[in-house]
């Protein structure tokens, strides 16, 4: 398996890692907050496994641990968004879309800038 990963374009790997953790720290939100007893059990559990998958698929991205991060953080950021519309029907403020552009074009510096 981890080979039929490496073929895997590095974004789509960032982008299934980042949905993972997003995901999995929802859940986890949504069984502290909404639930108890067994519900709440089950969905930290189910909250734990989003989150190993979402290690496993960062660390099978075959870049540069310095520079998967910049690309990483863009992506957590944008997917974060997405994810908090979807559940919890917050739609970002205009601080947080400033703020989110900044870390965009950080995590694009961060990775796409070649120094010579």
């Amino acid at each position: 398996m981890l080979k039929i990963l490496q073929g895997v374009p590095p974004l789509i790997l960032l982008v299934i890692a980042t949905t993972l953790e997003v995901g999995g720290d929802a859940v986890i939100r949504i069984a502290i907050y909404n639930h108890v007893g067994a519900i709440r059990i089950g969905l930290f559990l189910a909250g734990a496994m989003l989150l190993f998958g979402y290690g496993s698929f960062l660390n099978f991205a075959p870049l540069e641990f310095g520079r998967v991060v910049g690309l990483y953080i863009a992506t957590l950021f944008v997917v974060w968004q997405l994810i908090n519309v979807i559940a919890f029907r917050t739609v970002p403020t205009l601080p947080i879309v400033v703020g989110g552009a900044l870390v965009i074009a950080g995590g694009a510096i961060i990775t796409f800038w070649k120094p010579t």
